[in-house]
């Protein structure tokens, strides 16, 4: 028997195949992702900020 299926075709998938389906998983992982990106967007503008205020002399 093959791994996962004995076919390598996309037909044989009937339902969702992430693990943490109807959890709260979903939410917590787009919520982790998204105070990363809101991190990485706060800390990129402050360190343009600081670069910017060279040339503001």
């Amino acid at each position: 028997m093959g791994f996962p299926y004995d076919t390598a075709d996309w037909s044989v998938v009937d339902g969702a195949m992430f693990m943490g389906w109807g959890t709260a998983m979903p939410g917590l992982y787009t919520a982790i992702a998204a105070i990363i990106c809101v991190a990485v967007l706060v800390i990129g503008h402050s360190s343009e900020a600081k670069k910017a205020k060279r040339f503001d002399k």
